[in-house]
């Protein structure tokens, strides 16, 4: 129904500021194509790819390529879908927009609006393992509902290493958590030797914002927020 995620998009005022903390992190810049009209940088670990937008107008979003946007916007509606924007017009790059019950925007594009980096999905970068995008929802119910639908499989509610709800896709995984615990969206790694990891990072210049969200171990755990405000929560546990 979405198609291939294509990245994590995410406004920026300074996208100079943003590149170098993620390169600072390991990450790398694909190439990007003449798509936006404003500056756009593209960093991935091999697994998630963020897309920089220097534009007050981009709204941060999961986004999808999807070749015939007008066609799936029609498919949207008649299941219920209200969209929250459609630029389907002649000599238009093809785009759209909906939101989920949590709140968070879907974006769906034509095209791709970068090549590939070359990185292997198993090169992964200074935060270890990319586990999931994680995503705070008042009703797990509701994100279950409104998601499977859309090709993702849902799991079993877990408790460790924090509550969450897990579900699936080819491309891309999601993690729910409870509003009390993080009220906003997070990009999730994990790895056992994440203590080790927090330390490197710190010697590199990346402190941590205060302390993980409440019921982890901040010996092992941490949270870091990109220039932008993009927070990567680095668990010592898998996910």
């Amino acid at each position: 129904m979405l198609g291939r995620f294509h990245e994590l998009s995410v406004p920026t005022a300074d996208i100079l500021a943003s590149v170098e903390f993620y390169e600072r992190l390991g990450f790398t810049q694909a190439p990007t194509r003449d798509v936006w009209p404003h500056p756009y940088g593209v960093l991935t670990d091999g697994r998630i790819v963020i897309g920089l937008h220097q534009s007050p107008a981009r709204k941060a979003s999961l986004t999808f390529v999807q070749p015939d946007v007008a066609s799936r916007c029609v498919e949207l509606e008649r299941s219920g879908v209200q969209l929250a924007y459609r630029r389907t017009g002649a000599e238009m790059f093809h785009e759209a927009g909906f939101i989920d019950p949590s709140g968070q925007l879907i974006a769906l594009l034509e095209a791709r609006t970068y090549s590939p980096a070359g990185r292997r999905p198993e090169a992964t970068s200074r935060c270890g393992y990319f586990a999931a995008v994680g995503l705070p929802a008042a009703s797990f119910d509701a994100v279950r509902r409104f998601w499977e639908p859309l090709g993702f499989v849902a799991g079993e509610e877990l408790e460790e290493p924090y509550p969450h709800l897990p579900l699936t896709s080819d491309h891309l995984s999601l993690a729910f958590h409870r509003p009390r615990m993080l009220a906003a969206p997070v990009l999730v790694f994990a790895e056992k030797d994440m203590a080790e990891r927090i330390a490197y990072l710190r010697e590199a210049g990346v402190e941590p914002r205060g302390g993980p969200p409440p019921g982890l171990d901040p010996a092992a755990n941490a949270l870091i927020e990109a220039p932008e405000g993009t927070l990567l929560l680095l668990l010592g546990a898998e996910l």
